[in-house]
């Protein structure tokens, strides 16, 4: 596809988008940002920011966040623009604003740079420069690295393009303390290990969409029954791994309980996901690994939230 036309056509040749005025409104413009995955960059990030510093000065802390989302909703907005035309073949992106018509490719590309721009000026002067750098660098590397180059030519794509999901607390951390710690590592790698299993869960189910784009996704290069023992392979490596921050002294017994707990369930699930290979019970337990897994990690970070932000800290050793 042509980034650099103002229009946009689907696989039968139907034109989508349209030169001339944009039919999108303020909900559009919002739309392209991602909002569900702009969230979870927040929440990520405040969870970063609160486990190492939770005095941060509340003006600091907003503005950090702030910019931290609008570059998250850059990365989420220049992805839109890129793959808008895998978009419009697929059922669950085909009403996204560019496929349906609402805003041009041209105008998303120059809403998602000036985003991208000003969230990493504004992040480097708020606090400082190495975290301006950082994300930067996550915005490159979702919007370039990812969306353009691994999502369309590798299996591996999830794997590794789960960095730039991953990094919100690492940047966090740098924004309120002028350097990145283990503790933002550790929750790096806990994010970075859970996307794999989270969505080859979905691309079990949506391994139709996946085909009719021609994204290579691991059950339409390796096949289901490779992608259920990797979905296995990399859950038994993320159950131990969630409970890393109460090894290195950040997680406290509340967090012990959900991370044992959480990740008992996980396992559970993508045991089942590798025992049922065929028919409407695989796909349904696919879904539901893919829906508690959000669940899961969400609890996780919740727990840390509320056992540093409310003074809940129980430590398990010493």
């Amino acid at each position: 596809m042509s980034m650099v036309s103002n229009s946009l056509t689907d696989t039968s040749g139907e034109r989508l988008v349209t030169a001339g005025i944009s039919q999108g409104d303020v909900s559009d413009f919002f739309a392209l940002l991602k909002p569900r995955v702009m969230f979870l960059v927040v929440f990520t990030a405040l969870v970063g920011m609160v486990v190492v510093h939770p005095n941060t000065h509340p003006v600091v802390a907003f503005a950090a966040l702030l910019m931290i989302a609008i570059g998250g909703g850059a990365s989420g907005c220049l992805n839109m623009w890129w793959d808008a035309d895998i978009d419009a073949v697929m059922t669950r992106t085909r009403k996204r604003p560019i496929p349906a018509g609402k805003i041009q490719p041209g105008e998303a590309l120059a809403f998602g740079m000036t985003l991208a721009a000003g969230s990493v000026i504004v992040l480097g002067l708020v606090t400082n420069w190495l975290a301006a750098a950082l994300l930067a660098f996550t915005i490159f590397f979702y919007a370039v690295v990812y969306s353009m180059w691994l999502k369309r030519s590798t299996p591996q794509n999830i794997v590794i393009g789960g960095a730039a999901g991953a990094l919100p607390p690492v940047v966090a951390q740098a924004a309120v303390t002028g350097h990145v710690g283990w503790e933002s590592i550790i929750l790096f790698a806990i994010i970075f290990i859970w996307t794999p299993p989270h969505f080859w869960a979905l691309a079990l189910v949506k391994s139709g969409d996946y085909e009719r784009a021609g994204i290579p996704m691991m059950p339409n290069v390796a096949g289901p029954d490779s992608t259920r023992r990797q979905i296995l392979a990399y859950t038994l490596l993320l159950a131990p791994l969630g409970l890393a921050p109460v090894a290195f002294g950040f997680g406290g017994l509340a967090y012990a309980i959900v991370g044992t707990v959480g990740g008992l369930v996980m396992l559970a699930l993508a045991y089942q996901v590798f025992r049922l290979r065929k028919g409407e019970p695989a796909m349904r337990v696919a879904q539901q690994l893919f829906g508690f897994s959000i669940l899961y990690l969400f609890l996780l970070f919740a727990t840390l939230l509320a056992e540093h932000g409310l003074g809940f800290f129980r430590p398990v050793f010493g």
